[in-house]
């Protein structure tokens, strides 16, 4: 169980600061899609703003307990365990969030599929760590 956990937090922990360093990376690369996020569509403020802070953990513990039960059906280099995981997750759980929110939501598709591009480097760099971790 201690072992669950620390590899949890270790994995939200590195994600959270890739959230923050690819938010800056969004915003020099493609500032028109960053501009976004300071629409009144984004609400950050007061408890919301910590519910989006603590999104990392809430994945990284997530995956973990579907790495627990998956691992053995992935194959190959801890790389390409982290690809795979990260594809799965895409598939099965950013893609169709990411198809009901370009269809419900007032957004651009441009920002949902750097969402899903997002979701599927979570995934990856989870795997990766786990791949690592608890083989």
């Amino acid at each position: 169980m201690q072992k669950f956990l620390t590899k949890s937090l270790l994995a939200g922990s590195i994600l959270l600061a890739l959230n923050f360093i690819g938010f800056y990376i969004n915003m020099f690369f493609f500032p028109s899609i960053a501009e976004q996020y300071f629409s009144p569509t984004f609400d950050m403020s007061g408890y919301k703003g910590i519910l989006f802070l603590l999104h990392p953990f809430v994945l990284s513990f997530s995956l973990a307990w579907f790495w627990l039960g998956f691992k053995d059906q992935l194959s190959g280099s801890i790389w390409v365990k982290g690809l795979e995981l990260g594809l799965v997750y895409g598939a099965i759980a950013v893609f169709p969030s990411m198809w009901m929110i370009l269809s419900a939501f007032d957004v651009t598709p441009a920002l949902v599929i750097t969402w899903l591009i997002h979701g599927i480097i979570q995934g990856t760099v989870v795997g990766v760590i786990y791949a690592k971790i608890n083989p």
